[in-house]
């Protein structure tokens, strides 16, 4: 348990380091760790509520660069992106569930990052898609920054106001992930992580914000996100072979 602890521990300081730097990570670190350390449903169960706790100091570090008007045609459709997911992980297997968490962030991160340069998209329209693709993939894998990505691009948003208003983006992902799946029982009572683990991970959360305050200052968007990518491919990766792995033997 003091191993998964500190992995979990670490995990968080750097997702959050990371969000606070580039206006992304949580996500997209914790998700394949905790799905290795912990299992698929709680792990990628903890990393949605790690989101939230991490988003609400977030939203109001960054509140006076959030753009409300954009929030608004994404928020939406969060819910409704949601509901399909939960039902997803509710009927799938332990081990398919990781081949598709592995692949799905696999993909999603391919897609960002080797896309062409996409014409621009009416920001209503762009904004409840990404609300669904991005509730569908929060509450199934545990990430939706590459699904933002491609919003700001198609959208011409710029960076800072961009990252600003992932908080209050990722933060109704989280909740809307959450209470879905625990109302589908996807998730239950049982499937929750302990209660020392559940504390550990949201009393770091302060702790990364002031750790990726002080980062922030030091490191450009464009170089935390290049480790981010690194991290993600490699867990991952390693998400992916093992839920082939239980796939193949089962």
């Amino acid at each position: 348990m003091s191993t998964v602890l500190l992995v979990v521990i670490g995990a968080v300081i750097l997702g959050i380091t990371l969000q606070r730097t580039s206006g992304m990570g949580t996500g997209l670190v914790l998700s394949p760790t905790l799905t290795l350390a912990i299992g698929p449903v709680t792990g990628i169960l903890l990393t949605n509520a790690t989101t939230v706790a991490a988003a609400v100091v977030l939203t109001y570090a960054v509140r006076t660069d959030i753009d409300w008007g954009r929030y608004v045609r994404v928020a939406p459709t969060i819910v409704a992106g949601s509901v399909p997911a939960a039902l997803l992980v509710y009927a799938t297997g332990s081990g398919w569930l990781e081949v598709i968490i592995g692949a799905t962030l696999l993909l999603s991160l391919a897609a960002s990052s080797l896309l062409p340069p996409l014409g621009q998209v009416p920001p209503l329209v762009a904004g409840l898609v990404a609300g669904f693709v991005g509730g569908f993939l929060n509450t199934a894998v545990g990430v939706a920054a590459a699904v933002m990505l491609v919003y700001a691009q198609v959208t011409r948003w710029e960076q800072r106001p961009f990252a600003a208003t992932l908080q209050p983006i990722f933060l109704t992902m989280g909740v809307a992930s959450v209470v879905t799946k625990l109302l589908v029982g996807a998730s239950d009572t049982s499937q929750l992580p302990s209660w020392p683990l559940i504390a550990a991970t949201v009393g770091t959360v302060p702790v990364g914000v002031l750790v990726g305050t002080w980062v922030s200052r030091r490191v450009s968007a464009a170089t935390a996100r290049r480790v981010a990518v690194v991290l993600v491919v490699i867990g991952s990766s390693a998400t992916l072979v093992r839920g082939l792995s239980q796939v193949i033997s089962g």
